[in-house]
């Protein structure tokens, strides 16, 4: 399933690894430094200059979104959810 991260970018929930708050660059400097790591081998894609509330880590990309990182939890679990629903269904099914 895909999770939308605010503007117009949507991204596939499997492909999530982590969903930060914004601040816990400030509160932690081991999660700042890594953050800083990540950075520099992964494409960096600001969604909102004006306003970031969370950062999203993929594989591939460290998206910088205006969506609370609670809000975007709320949306990858729900997503979860429903996908363990798809997969029960499947399996009743004769």
């Amino acid at each position: 399933m895909f999770i939308h991260l605010g503007g117009d970018v949507i991204i596939r929930s499997k492909d999530i690894i982590a969903i930060l708050n914004w601040d816990v660059q400030e509160q932690s400097q081991v999660t700042g430094t890594h953050l800083k790591e990540e950075e520099k081998r992964k494409k960096k894609i600001i969604i909102s200059k004006d306003y970031i509330k969370s950062v999203v880590l993929t594989n591939d990309e460290i998206y910088y979104s205006p969506v609370s990182s609670l809000t975007l939890n709320r949306r990858a679990q729900g997503q979860a959810l429903l996908d363990m629903n798809v997969e029960t269904e499947e399996e009743i099914e004769p």
